[in-house]
């Protein structure tokens, strides 16, 4: 048996720098959120007298920080790879262009959104209350008692809306996260069968 490759066989895409470093930034957010969702739902269902409360609050406002961070490196990635890609040509703006464009803004809009009101509710409940791993950073809100249940209220709704979103994003490509998880549950297979 011969050991050519078929000639009809299609090429894979080349991936670029900026595109592989978009998709590693894409799943170390992904981490990030998650761990956001679960210390969030975690902790607001805590009673005040548990003696942990605190530090797993700032762990939460540390990990919200440090998405902010990962976030406005990653659009400066994103626009690397649009740069890229676009200048080669415009986009065909079809119906289905329009649907990912619209879910892919909604999900960044969301980014933003989510650890930004949730400044706003630590910082109207408190004023320099906001650490990232120990250290004090400014208040980016004014400490308002008055609108701590609005903060609240908004932090929640935008939380949860943002987690249907990713839903969204996550049928779209639901191939993509089969196989990732394929690839996921291989990995761990190996990790056990090969200690």
């Amino acid at each position: 048996m011969s050991n050519i490759e078929p000639i009809n066989k299609k090429a894979k895409p080349r991936l670029n720098s900026a595109f592989k470093q978009l998709m590693t930034m894409h799943w170390w957010m992904a981490f990030c959120y998650l761990v956001l969702f679960v210390t969030g739902t975690f902790m607001a269902r805590l009673s005040r007298e548990v003696s942990f409360r605190g530090d797993l609050y700032d762990f939460h406002k540390s990990i919200g920080v440090l998405t902010m961070a990962l976030l406005t490196w990653r659009i400066l990635i994103l626009l690397r790879v649009w740069w890229r890609k676009y200048t080669k040509g415009t986009p065909k703006l079809t119906l289905d262009w329009w649907r990912k464009f619209f879910l892919h803004t909604s999900l960044y809009i969301f980014m933003w959104a989510v650890p930004v009101t949730g400044f706003f509710f630590s910082n109207s409940y408190r004023s320099n209350n906001v650490k990232f791993f120990g250290i004090v950073l400014p208040d980016m809100f004014p400490q308002n008692s008055a609108i701590v249940n609005v903060a609240r209220s908004s932090h929640f709704w935008f939380a949860y809306t943002f987690l249907i979103f990713i839903a969204l994003h996550s049928l779209t490509y639901w191939k993509v996260v089969r196989a990732n998880w394929r690839r996921f549950k291989n990995f761990a297979g190996n990790l056990k069968f090969g200690n």
